[in-house]
């Protein structure tokens, strides 16, 4: 790919040659043969798939899965949306982009967001610096729209064409900014519900775009997030299905953090009743996005684009239902909450392939520009682009071992009236009295997984500055925490791994991990400027 770029200064003039003096249709075929690859991105919102949510996506699944490659370890740098979403864009973790929440005052879509991180996203990169025209469709930040941060007038930089949701995701009754005018939506299915009204706005791109330049399309669908309201052809389909039982699931999380260990085990039948329904809406709203995802590949092959387009399908955070006697939600540490259904079709990529290396949310954007040939090591992205894995470049003593997951949790300093014994502090309490998230529900992780180890290492920021860490391996769904028990060495190793991990910015991110092989411990850097939760940690442990 880098050797065409010596190559476009002549390449654009007889591309001109062409325009100028042969037909439309030769030019046409010229600029096909010779442009960038096009990029498709459909990000679902809080789909699973730790607890099965890619099964009732059958079409997605052979479209994209069975036609490319699956990866088995995809995770989020964040398991909520808006820190995700910001982390997708800039290739960044948290730490660097700072937004922490879904709040306007957690920088989800605010003015100070706009000014430091919005223009340097890797869609701006893609449009101003590759040449590409760009579509983006769905949801954006939680936040996006809010009059304090310039309301559905302001349009992200970097996008040709926008259909952004004002805030969160709906199904009906919203507001949409079409490259930054209002358009408000009510409840009629045929005209207003938004994964179809999302389906046929892509489809409309796909139709009228420039035929001469590549193009990069977003479409950001709500389903399956709450209020999981599905098209009425299919509100009556998995009737009979409930959320899955497994090892994890209405269990005491002994030996967890407080938040954890406070959830009623085991779990009221209205509580299960609850999730078990919301299980199976979930499941009906994404029928329409296995729908819209079919409509977009047809619509690539009918218009004989498919071959030369790179459609990538995956999810801002996971989900849980049950998990450890928690309702449902997301924001937690672990495999359910961070690990994210990511599927990738496009050229050079042969058909059926899994692969187990250990990839983020923050490498999508350094793999798309690396994709469109731009220089991925100009930007500050702390990712790094899994394109050569695609491609079969890369084998698993090539690639790195670990990955950050961080997430700052959030409380009011007021009791919920609905939960007084939990006291202030707390939030996103659910059916009986089930507390989700508090203020110090904020950590940090290493999640890593190397030929030799799978390993996840967690500190909470806390005044315990409590520890959990699972053996993944043996406990796939992290019943118990050994921190207690596992080799010292492997603490050290992994608490110095976090240190980094929580400093590192652009290329430092990407350095090799614990169980890299070009990795080298040095017991004697331990401990060397830690923060106050580090300090007290061996003494702790």
């Amino acid at each position: 790919m880098a050797s065409l770029r010596g190559e476009l200064p002549s390449l654009m003039n007889t591309l001109l040659i062409c325009v100028t003096f042969i037909s439309l249709s030769c030019c046409e075929e010229f600029a096909k043969s010779y442009r960038r690859p096009n990029i498709v991105l459909i990000l679902t919102d809080d789909l699973d798939i730790a607890n099965g949510g890619l099964t009732p996506l059958s079409k997605t699944k052979k479209l994209i899965g069975d036609a490319g490659i699956s990866f088995t370890n995809a995770f989020v740098a964040s398991p909520l949306c808006c820190p995700s979403r910001a982390s997708i864009l800039t290739g960044k973790y948290p730490h660097n982009h700072h937004v922490i929440n879904n709040t306007l005052e957690g920088n989800c879509s605010s003015i100070v967001w706009q000014k430091t991180e919005e223009g340097h996203t890797f869609p701006a990169l893609l449009k101003a610096f590759a040449g590409y025209q760009t579509f983006f469709a769905g949801k954006y930040l939680n936040q996006y729209g809010h009059r304090e941060a310039g309301g559905v007038e302001h349009v992200p930089p970097g996008w040709s064409y926008w259909v952004g949701l004002e805030k969160n995701s709906k199904y009906y009754n919203y507001t949409l900014s079409v490259n930054g005018k209002a358009q408000k939506h009510g409840s009629d299915y045929s005209k207003d519900y938004l994964t179809d009204v999302l389906a046929n706005m892509s489809l409309d791109f796909l139709q009228y775009k420039s035929n001469f330049l590549p193009f990069f399309m977003m479409v950001s669908v709500p389903a399956p997030h709450s209020p999981w309201t599905a098209a009425p052809q299919y509100q009556n389909k998995f009737n009979t299905t409930k959320a899955p039982r497994g090892p994890n699931f209405n269990i005491h999380g002994k030996d967890k953090h407080w938040l954890i260990r406070q959830a009623k085990t085991p779990m009221s039948n209205s509580s299960i009743k609850f999730l078990d329904e919301a299980f199976r809406k979930r499941w009906t709203t994404l029928l329409s996005v296995d729908d819209l995802v079919e409509k977009i590949v047809k619509q690539l092959e009918i218009r004989g684009e498919l071959d030369s387009t790179y459609v990538f399908f995956t999810s801002d955070n996971g989900y849980h239902t049950g998990q450890f006697s928690l309702p449902l939600d997301k924001r937690q540490l672990y495999d359910f909450d961070i690990r994210v259904p990511l599927m990738v079709r496009g050229p050079n990529i042969k058909p059926n392939q899994t692969s187990p290396l250990l990839v983020a949310n923050v490498d999508l954007g350094p793999t798309m520009l690396d994709i469109a040939g731009y220089n991925v090591s100009k930007t500050q992205m702390d990712g790094m682009s899994f394109l050569p894995i695609m491609e079969g470049l890369v084998n698993s003593t090539g690639w790195r071992t670990d990955i950050l997951v961080e997430y700052e949790g959030e409380g009011s300093n007021v009791t919920d009236p609905a939960c007084p014994l939990l006291g202030p502090g707390v939030s996103e309490c659910f059916p009986d009295c089930v507390c989700e998230d508090s203020y110090n529900n904020t950590y940090a992780c290493v999640r890593t997984i190397g030929p030799s180890a799978n390993l996840q290492y967690c500190e909470f920021d806390d005044n315990e500055v409590f520890v959990e860490v699972y053996n993944m391996t043996a406990d796939p769904f992290q019943l118990t925490n050994v921190a207690r028990s596992i080799e010292q060495e492997v603490l050290e190793k992994m608490n110095r791994r976090l240190m980094i991990l929580q400093s590192c910015s652009g290329q430092s991110c990407r350095t090799p991990g614990v169980y890299d092989p070009r990795y080298k411990f040095d017991p004697r850097q331990m401990f060397i400027g830690q923060s106050w939760q580090q300090s007290r940690l061996r003494q702790k442990i």
